[in-house]
């Protein structure tokens, strides 16, 4: 019996020495150097690669991949997009190919400016509704609450507060951000991957939408022809109108790292307003490579409200007034709405 026993272990071990060099990946023959600091690089500068090829193999071909487009061993960053990034190096040598990758983070050449604000009015604004989305349409204030239960779409007469139209959100749904485009009122939901399509005029629900690669919908506003939608990190999806897909999506950096948290956007003049959630902030971000090329601060806002507090009744609600060239700016259950003009 002794005997048998020792011969099981001698062979469970045997099993396990060959099991563990059959999943044994095979060690690469190159890796990459980039001229970037801690991963980062300005996207001002040339990025350089070096290929280390240590045991001196005849290599045949290179290629190299950045964002699905082809660059070289030097390469203008102008063109790409701001964030997190992977190279891809495909190496054809001794009648072999092998694929490695390098990580890098291409972060944008200045620092944020400050812009500061002027309040101009202040309207009243219902403390029971947990602000989502905020945007103004021909004049016309139109809301998205949160919270299972309590979520709602409205339109709202800015200056008195009063509810001119309200469709209560089934109760399994937590609204979120909202947008106006081509007639259509569209609202996000904020766990259940799904957003919803209305008329402009009855509210009458048209159709509704599931996301793509992005897991939560939290903050919406669109360029004219396009959705764009935050999911509560520093990615901001591109949403095709026509098949309410995602095409794509730029990341919030500025010249030290990344904006996490994104929630409401607003369009403003060809840039995107997005508030930074249970932050005061407000990053103004270039949609074109993600840019954060300026900063809010609605602190002193904050002071204003009876009902402000750090942790859930945050700063959230941005609608720009085409006609007056102000932002609208309220909050979580606030009982006020902030009509402020831009200094920049």
């Amino acid at each position: 019996m002794k005997l048998l026993k020792q011969l099981t272990i001698i062979i469970l071990a045997f099993t396990l020495v060959a099991c563990g060099d059959s999943n044994t990946a095979k060690k690469n023959q190159f890796s990459l150097t980039l001229n970037t600091k801690n991963n980062t690089i300005p996207v001002n500068e040339t990025l350089k690669i070096t290929l280390n090829n240590p045991k001196k193999h005849e290599v045949t071909k290179i290629s190299y991949v950045l964002d699905d487009k082809s660059i070289t061993e030097k390469t203008d960053l102008s063109t790409f997009k701001l964030g997190e990034h992977t190279i891809t190096a495909t190496i054809n040598f001794d009648g072999e190919t092998e694929t490695v990758t390098k990580a890098l983070t291409i972060l944008n050449h200045k620092a944020p400016k400050f812009f500061k604000y002027e309040v101009v009015n202040t309207y009243p604004h219902d403390p029971t509704s947990y602000t989502q989305g905020l945007e103004f349409h021909d004049g016309v204030l139109y809301e998205s609450t949160g919270q299972y239960g309590e979520s709602k779409l409205r339109k709202v007469d800015y200056k008195t507060g009063d509810i001119l139209k309200n469709v209560d959100v089934d109760k399994t749904y937590f609204a979120e951000g909202l947008t106006i485009l081509n007639n259509n009122i569209y609202q996000l939901t904020w766990q259940n991957k799904k957003g919803f399509v209305y008329d402009l005029e009855t509210f009458e629900r048209k159709n509704s939408f599931s996301y793509g690669e992005s897991t939560q919908g939290w903050g919406l506003c669109n360029n004219g022809t396009e959705l764009l939608k935050s999911d509560g990190t520093a990615k901001i999806w591109t949403l095709n109108t026509d098949t309410l897909t995602e095409n794509g999506y730029i990341q919030a950096y500025h010249n030290k790292g990344k904006i996490g948290r994104l929630n409401e956007l607003e369009w403003v003049e060809g840039k995107i307003y997005a508030n930074i959630y249970e932050k005061n902030g407000v990053a103004v971000i270039n949609p074109k490579n993600g840019a954060t090329e300026a900063v809010l601060d609605f602190t002193a806002l904050t002071k204003e409200v009876s009902n402000f507090s750090i942790d859930d009744n945050v700063l959230n609600g941005m609608a720009y007034n085409h006609e007056t060239k102000t932002l609208f700016v309220t909050g979580k259950r606030w009982d006020k709405l902030f009509e402020v003009r831009i200094i920049k």
